[in-house]
């Protein structure tokens, strides 16, 4: 099933939203199911075979470069609802905690039928309010808040896998940003954390050019400076993304987190894997207790909450189980075609 522009029209579907600020936009048409038994499998699979759907959706001119998206799949695990791969300009991600945000809240609230998972029952999942959906770094469980009258999700709060801290305090050598000091950690994908102050870098959108700048250089330094390796699965051992961290502007919030990840893409959401690696930092500083909530605002200024539900091990990491709250909203729904004459029927991408 290797996809490539066909002889004749191609026709995809959607359903687009956003969290807190961040877009998604869910297949819902146009593709056969993935094949692979495991969501690591499919993973490989679609970086493989289905790079070219990837920039179709997300780059210009469907998408642009801050474009994020999802493939539901069936379940890998046997007490899992669904899968989910996630993808952006630059690939495809392992976790995705705006994605979850935003895919729980599009499944529940419009119930449509995936062509990748055509036996997903969304009226089931929507009268039970809580999905466990498979993603590349493990299971994660998600508990919707429903309106009262059962067809608007007000709130999603996902559980996610075990976030911990692999280096505190390191320091790297960055070519035009000098000796950057950055703590190391996972939180379903692998971030490096800097003090935007250490830079001189405002958190705010007027100053989102030289965040990707730092975001980027820095990236690409530490990358070189060392390996990074998942202790258990080799396939989630890469640097995502770096996370700039500087105090809220709100005085009742805790935080401000500005991630640039993928290819200089900047999160609008304060970032749900992001804030999960964060709340394994705090922890391991001695600033966050269990049970007390942490409100981390984005770069719009919208929030996420999270909460450490629990600790784990992480093959000898101490790790914690964060708990991660947000909001989505329904932004439209696509369809997309691509003509067999188009020369640029796969995207583009232009900063």
């Amino acid at each position: 099933m290797s996809w490539q522009i066909s002889s004749t029209w191609q026709r995809f579907a959607t359903l687009d939203l956003h969290t807190e600020g961040e877009p998604l936009r869910i297949l819902t048409s146009g593709l056969d199911p993935i094949p692979g038994a495991m969501i690591l499998e499919k993973r490989r699979y679609a970086q493989q075979h289905l790079d070219g759907l990837r920039r179709l959706l997300m780059l210009e001119p469907r998408g642009h470069a801050d474009m994020y998206g999802a493939i539901v799949t069936p379940p890998a695990s046997p007490d899992g609802d669904l899968g989910v791969l996630f993808m952006h300009n630059a690939g495809w991600s392992t976790m995705c905690g705006h994605g979850i945000i935003a895919l729980v809240t599009g499944l529940l609230e419009a119930r449509p039928r995936i062509s990748t998972f055509p036996d997903l029952d969304c009226e089931r999942l929507a009268a039970r309010g809580e999905l466990r959906i498979d993603a590349p770094a493990g299971q994660v469980i998600a508990q919707a808040t429903l309106s009262p009258d059962g067809q608007r999700v007000t709130r999603v709060a996902f559980r996610n896998v075990p976030s911990f801290v692999c280096a505190l305090d390191q320091v790297v050598d960055v070519p035009g940003w000098g000796r950057v000091r950055y703590d190391l950690a996972f939180g379903g994908a692998f971030y490096a954390y800097v003090d935007a102050a250490d830079l001189g870098l405002a958190l705010d959108a007027a100053g989102h050019r030289r965040l990707i700048e730092a975001g980027t250089a820095i990236k690409r330094a530490i990358m070189a400076a060392r390996e990074i390796r998942h202790p258990v699965e080799p396939d989630l051992g890469f640097l995502y993304g770096v996370i700039f961290n500087g105090p809220p502007h709100d005085p009742a919030h805790q935080a401000r987190n500005v991630c640039v990840f993928a290819d200089g893409e900047v999160d609008r959401s304060p970032t749900g894997t992001g804030v999960s690696g964060r709340a394994a930092l705090e922890h391991a500083r001695g600033r966050l207790l269990a049970g007390q909530p942490f409100i981390i605002e984005s770069i719009l200024g919208t929030t996420f909450t999270v909460t450490i539900a629990g600790e784990a091990d992480v093959a000898g990491y101490r790790a914690v189980i964060p708990e991660v709250s947000g909001r989505a909203w329904i932004t439209g729904r696509h369809e997309f075609v691509c003509a067999p004459d188009d020369p640029l029927g796969e995207g583009f991408l232009l900063r």
